[in-house]
């Protein structure tokens, strides 16, 4: 990338952010998982000889306006889990817009921020607050901490070939809740019922963005090679950045991917793509092919819908997709598709 190439808004190209991290001071021996990408989370041998591992997470949350303190709480937490780590301890950064904040908005986010704390068994051990002319709407950046047992440690990065690809839940979660609550009254005026716009709005909590309870329950089993948390860019860019982590091929087969017919719907209300739209709420997973059908049963026991959508391939075989039993070219995204409705 030239030095005078406009990034577009969303994450950085992988390939420029890898060379932008591989310029950075990363090199301790304390440091077992440093930044890279399609890693969710730092893992750190904090006390050398225990058996557990501090895992680290900071994340913003900038698209969201309304309930901005429990999608931060969140995805952080989903980032930890993914490694196999136990959320314990968030410090929120919460930036106000000056001229449009006022007591009752602080007061708002910093409930939210108490009530998903709660929900998750996680302590609030500090932060940042301030008005500030820098933002045009509530932004909160976080940190959370967590532990892992270090036989219980998995990274995105450690899939292999051969390895089945498998999605816990459906997607875009996150981008059906945004949609509903950012253009709520659109909706209506276009004749959409008010019921299934509340019920939409309400994928922030059914089936929720958490993917907490999945991620540790599969950590636990020991069979999963990786586990990788969907998020900005949606499940296609998830797909990409887990094997990016791993440096190896994918294919994937686009139809196998669970899309509700709410969440198509909604989606092309907006022209956006549900492959492609923010996915937080979905888990991805791999799995050697026997133990993949053993931690299907195990998710369904615990309430849990999952389903193979691929496999992992050599690097030389490259990302490849299938639709309708018919080979094709892999979605690709150079911004998340929600940043359609703020255009």
């Amino acid at each position: 990338m030239k030095s005078h190439d406009l990034l577009s808004a969303g994450k950085l190209p992988p390939d420029f952010l890898d060379g932008l991290l591989h310029a950075l001071p990363t090199d301790d021996f304390q440091l077992i998982l440093g930044p890279s990408v399609g890693e969710d989370a730092a893992v750190i041998d904090f006390a050398p000889g225990q058996d557990r591992l501090l895992v680290a997470k900071s994340d913003p949350v900038t698209f969201a306006t309304d309930a901005v303190g429990h999608y931060a709480v969140n995805v952080c937490a989903n980032d930890l889990a993914v490694t196999g780590a136990t959320p314990r301890f968030y410090m929120p950064t919460l930036l106000l817009p000056a001229g449009q904040a006022d007591a009752a908005m602080a007061r708002r986010i910093f409930e939210q921020l108490g009530q998903a704390c709660r929900q998750l068994g996680v302590v609030i051990a500090g932060g940042h607050s301030e008005v500030t002319h820098a933002v045009s709407q509530p932004v909160v950046a976080g940190t959370m901490l967590g532990e892992v047992r270090r036989e219980r440690f998995v990274r995105s990065g450690g899939c292999q070939p051969g390895d089945a690809v498998l999605l816990v839940g459906e997607v875009p979660v996150e981008g059906v809740s945004l949609i509903a609550r950012e253009k709520h009254d659109v909706l209506l005026d276009r004749g959409w019922n008010g019921a299934e716009v509340d019920a939409a709005a309400n994928y922030l909590y059914d089936p929720g963005i958490s993917v907490l309870t999945p991620a540790l329950l599969a950590a636990a089993t020991g069979l999963v090679t990786a586990m990788h948390d969907p998020t900005e860019g949606g499940v296609a860019s998830g797909l990409l950045e887990l094997a990016f982590a791993a440096h190896t091929g994918l294919c994937v087969d686009l139809d196998a991917i669970p899309v509700s017919g709410l969440a198509q719907r909604l989606c092309a209300e907006f022209d956006l793509d549900p492959l492609g739209t923010i996915a937080s709420g979905a888990l991805l997973a791999t799995a050697a092919p026997a133990d993949a059908e053993i931690l299907i049963g195990e998710w369904a026991a615990a309430g849990y819908d999952a389903t193979i959508i691929g496999r992992i391939e050599p690097v030389d075989q490259g990302v490849s997709a299938h639709r309708s039993g018919d080979p094709g070219s892999f979605p690709r995204f150079a911004m998340d598709e929600i940043t359609k409705l703020f255009a």
